[in-house]
Protein backbone atom coordinates (compact mmCIF):
# COMPACT_ATOMS: atom_id res chain seq x y z
CA UNK A 1 0.00 0.00 0.00
CA UNK A 2 2.99 2.31 0.54
CA UNK A 3 3.48 2.59 -3.22
CA UNK A 4 0.04 4.15 -3.52
CA UNK A 5 0.87 6.84 -0.98
CA UNK A 6 4.33 7.75 -2.24
CA UNK A 7 5.39 11.03 -3.79
CA UNK A 8 7.04 10.42 -7.17
CA UNK A 9 8.42 12.45 -10.03
CA UNK A 10 4.92 12.60 -11.54
CA UNK A 11 2.81 12.55 -8.38
CA UNK A 12 4.81 15.40 -6.84
CA UNK A 13 2.19 16.36 -4.28
CA UNK A 14 4.74 17.98 -1.98
CA UNK A 15 5.15 20.77 -4.54
CA UNK A 16 3.70 24.10 -3.25
CA UNK A 17 1.34 24.38 -6.22
CA UNK A 18 -0.31 21.06 -5.43
CA UNK A 19 -0.29 21.69 -1.69
CA UNK A 20 -2.04 25.03 -2.20
CA UNK A 21 -4.66 23.37 -4.38
CA UNK A 22 -5.33 20.66 -1.81
CA UNK A 23 -5.57 23.28 0.94
CA UNK A 24 -8.30 25.14 -0.93
CA UNK A 25 -10.38 22.02 -1.55
CA UNK A 26 -10.11 20.33 1.86
CA UNK A 27 -9.71 21.05 5.56
CA UNK A 28 -8.77 19.14 8.72
CA UNK A 29 -12.37 18.76 9.88
CA UNK A 30 -13.25 16.54 6.89
CA UNK A 31 -13.27 12.75 6.97
CA UNK A 32 -11.17 10.87 4.43
CA UNK A 33 -14.30 10.18 2.40
CA UNK A 34 -15.31 13.85 2.44
CA UNK A 35 -11.83 14.87 1.32
CA UNK A 36 -11.94 12.35 -1.53
CA UNK A 37 -15.33 13.64 -2.69
CA UNK A 38 -14.27 17.28 -2.50
CA UNK A 39 -11.08 16.64 -4.46
CA UNK A 40 -12.95 14.62 -7.09
CA UNK A 41 -15.43 17.41 -7.84
CA UNK A 42 -12.76 20.10 -7.78
CA UNK A 43 -10.66 18.25 -10.35
CA UNK A 44 -13.67 17.17 -12.42
CA UNK A 45 -15.04 20.67 -12.87
CA UNK A 46 -11.95 22.79 -12.32
CA UNK A 47 -10.37 21.74 -15.62
CA UNK A 48 -12.17 21.56 -18.95
CA UNK A 49 -11.65 18.16 -20.57
CA UNK A 50 -9.72 18.46 -23.82
CA UNK A 51 -9.03 15.19 -25.63
CA UNK A 52 -7.10 16.95 -28.37
CA UNK A 53 -4.14 18.14 -26.31
CA UNK A 54 -1.80 15.25 -25.59
CA UNK A 55 1.42 15.52 -23.63
CA UNK A 56 4.67 14.26 -25.13
CA UNK A 57 7.24 15.40 -22.56
CA UNK A 58 7.75 13.82 -19.14
CA UNK A 59 7.58 17.23 -17.43
CA UNK A 60 4.06 17.74 -18.77
CA UNK A 61 2.81 14.68 -16.89
CA UNK A 62 3.76 16.06 -13.46
CA UNK A 63 0.86 17.06 -11.22
CA UNK A 64 2.57 20.34 -10.33
CA UNK A 65 2.62 21.26 -14.03
CA UNK A 66 -0.95 20.11 -14.64
CA UNK A 67 -2.21 22.20 -11.71
CA UNK A 68 -1.13 25.36 -13.56
CA UNK A 69 -3.27 24.57 -16.62
CA UNK A 70 -6.90 25.47 -17.34
CA UNK A 71 -7.78 22.30 -19.22
CA UNK A 72 -6.52 18.77 -19.46
CA UNK A 73 -6.63 15.35 -21.01
CA UNK A 74 -8.05 12.47 -18.98
CA UNK A 75 -4.55 11.38 -17.93
CA UNK A 76 -3.82 14.94 -16.77
CA UNK A 77 -6.92 15.04 -14.60
CA UNK A 78 -6.38 11.55 -13.20
CA UNK A 79 -2.76 12.40 -12.37
CA UNK A 80 -3.78 15.54 -10.53
CA UNK A 81 -6.50 13.77 -8.54
CA UNK A 82 -4.17 10.92 -7.55
CA UNK A 83 -1.53 13.37 -6.39
CA UNK A 84 -4.08 15.30 -4.33
CA UNK A 85 -5.45 12.12 -2.77
CA UNK A 86 -1.98 10.97 -1.76
CA UNK A 87 -1.35 14.42 -0.30
CA UNK A 88 -4.17 13.80 2.21
CA UNK A 89 -2.96 10.22 2.82
CA UNK A 90 -5.56 8.42 0.73
CA UNK A 91 -3.92 5.59 -1.28
CA UNK A 92 -4.58 6.10 -4.99
CA UNK A 93 -3.52 4.57 -8.29
CA UNK A 94 -3.97 5.03 -12.03
CA UNK A 95 -6.14 2.73 -14.15
CA UNK A 96 -5.71 2.81 -17.94
CA UNK A 97 -8.12 1.47 -20.55
CA UNK A 98 -9.03 1.78 -24.22
CA UNK A 99 -12.49 3.14 -24.98
CA UNK A 100 -14.66 3.71 -28.03
CA UNK A 101 -16.52 7.00 -28.25
CA UNK A 102 -20.02 7.09 -29.77
CA UNK A 103 -20.88 10.80 -29.44
CA UNK A 104 -19.37 13.66 -31.45
CA UNK A 105 -17.19 11.14 -33.24
CA UNK A 106 -16.81 13.15 -36.44
CA UNK A 107 -14.24 15.52 -34.97
CA UNK A 108 -12.50 12.73 -33.08
CA UNK A 109 -12.12 10.65 -36.24
CA UNK A 110 -10.95 13.71 -38.18
CA UNK A 111 -8.25 14.51 -35.61
CA UNK A 112 -7.16 11.01 -34.55
CA UNK A 113 -8.12 8.88 -37.52
CA UNK A 114 -10.18 6.64 -35.21
CA UNK A 115 -13.05 6.79 -32.70
CA UNK A 116 -11.02 4.71 -30.22
CA UNK A 117 -9.32 6.73 -27.48
CA UNK A 118 -6.31 5.22 -25.74
CA UNK A 119 -5.05 5.14 -23.14
CA UNK A 120 -8.00 6.59 -21.29
CA UNK A 121 -7.55 7.08 -17.55
CA UNK A 122 -9.49 6.96 -14.34
CA UNK A 123 -8.56 6.84 -10.66
CA UNK A 124 -8.84 4.14 -8.03
CA UNK A 125 -8.63 5.18 -4.37
CA UNK A 126 -8.62 3.08 -1.22
CA UNK A 127 -11.47 4.05 1.11
CA UNK A 128 -13.06 1.98 3.87
CA UNK A 129 -10.83 -1.01 3.13
CA UNK A 130 -11.70 -1.27 -0.57
CA UNK A 131 -10.68 0.19 -3.90
CA UNK A 132 -13.21 2.59 -5.42
CA UNK A 133 -13.04 3.82 -9.02
CA UNK A 134 -13.74 7.40 -10.06
CA UNK A 135 -13.54 9.17 -13.42
CA UNK A 136 -12.80 12.91 -13.10
CA UNK A 137 -12.32 13.41 -16.85
CA UNK A 138 -15.61 14.85 -18.08
CA UNK A 139 -16.47 18.19 -16.51
CA UNK A 140 -20.13 19.01 -15.85
CA UNK A 141 -20.47 21.67 -18.56
CA UNK A 142 -19.12 19.29 -21.21
CA UNK A 143 -21.54 16.55 -20.12
CA UNK A 144 -24.45 18.97 -20.39
CA UNK A 145 -23.33 19.91 -23.90
CA UNK A 146 -23.19 16.24 -24.92
CA UNK A 147 -26.53 15.39 -23.24
CA UNK A 148 -24.76 13.03 -20.84
CA UNK A 149 -25.46 12.83 -17.12
CA UNK A 150 -22.33 14.00 -15.23
CA UNK A 151 -20.66 11.32 -13.13
CA UNK A 152 -21.29 11.87 -9.44
CA UNK A 153 -19.07 10.37 -6.76
CA UNK A 154 -20.13 9.48 -3.22
CA UNK A 155 -16.87 8.01 -1.97
CA UNK A 156 -18.41 4.54 -1.71
CA UNK A 157 -19.56 3.40 -5.15
CA UNK A 158 -17.61 3.25 -8.39
CA UNK A 159 -18.13 6.24 -10.66
CA UNK A 160 -16.91 5.12 -14.07
CA UNK A 161 -17.52 6.08 -17.69
CA UNK A 162 -21.12 6.59 -18.77
CA UNK A 163 -22.19 3.87 -21.25
CA UNK A 164 -25.23 5.85 -22.46
CA UNK A 165 -26.40 9.42 -22.88
CA UNK A 166 -29.70 10.74 -21.51
CA UNK A 167 -31.55 9.62 -24.63
CA UNK A 168 -30.39 6.03 -24.29
CA UNK A 169 -27.81 6.20 -27.06
CA UNK A 170 -24.34 4.74 -26.64
CA UNK A 171 -21.73 7.14 -25.28
CA UNK A 172 -18.63 5.29 -24.06
CA UNK A 173 -17.68 1.65 -24.56
CA UNK A 174 -14.77 -0.18 -22.93
CA UNK A 175 -12.60 -2.09 -25.39
CA UNK A 176 -9.46 -3.04 -23.48
CA UNK A 177 -8.11 -2.91 -19.94
CA UNK A 178 -4.43 -2.12 -19.41
CA UNK A 179 -4.59 -2.49 -15.64
CA UNK A 180 -3.51 -0.34 -12.71
CA UNK A 181 -0.26 1.54 -12.06
CA UNK A 182 1.28 3.03 -8.93
CA UNK A 183 3.09 5.64 -11.04
CA UNK A 184 2.75 7.17 -14.51
CA UNK A 185 3.95 4.55 -17.04
CA UNK A 186 5.38 7.15 -19.41
CA UNK A 187 7.01 4.70 -21.84
CA UNK A 188 3.86 2.58 -22.05
CA UNK A 189 1.67 5.64 -22.67
CA UNK A 190 4.10 6.94 -25.28
CA UNK A 191 4.25 3.63 -27.17
CA UNK A 192 0.51 3.10 -26.89
CA UNK A 193 -0.21 6.50 -28.44
CA UNK A 194 2.33 6.01 -31.23
CA UNK A 195 0.77 2.66 -32.14
CA UNK A 196 -2.80 3.97 -32.15
CA UNK A 197 -2.22 7.54 -33.36
CA UNK A 198 0.58 7.36 -35.96
CA UNK A 199 0.70 11.14 -36.37
CA UNK A 200 1.87 11.65 -32.83
CA UNK A 201 5.23 9.96 -33.47
CA UNK A 202 6.48 13.12 -35.18
CA UNK A 203 5.56 15.19 -32.15
CA UNK A 204 7.42 12.89 -29.80
CA UNK A 205 10.45 13.18 -32.08
CA UNK A 206 10.34 16.98 -32.01
CA UNK A 207 9.46 17.28 -28.32
CA UNK A 208 6.31 19.30 -29.06
CA UNK A 209 2.93 18.74 -27.42
CA UNK A 210 0.30 17.30 -29.73
CA UNK A 211 -2.45 19.90 -30.03
CA UNK A 212 -5.31 19.07 -32.38
CA UNK A 213 -7.81 21.54 -30.92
Amino acid sequence: MENYLAATYYFDFKHPTVQAFVGKATNDTMTMQEKAIALYYTVRDGWFYNAYQLNTEKEEFRSSFIATKEQGHCIDKATLLISCLRAVEIPARLHLVKVKNHIAVERIIERFGTDELTPHAFVEMYLDDRWVGATPAFNKSLCEKLNVTPLDFDGTNDSLFQPYNRSGGKFMEYLDDYGTFDDIPFDFIRQNMIEHYPGIANFYATGKSWDLS
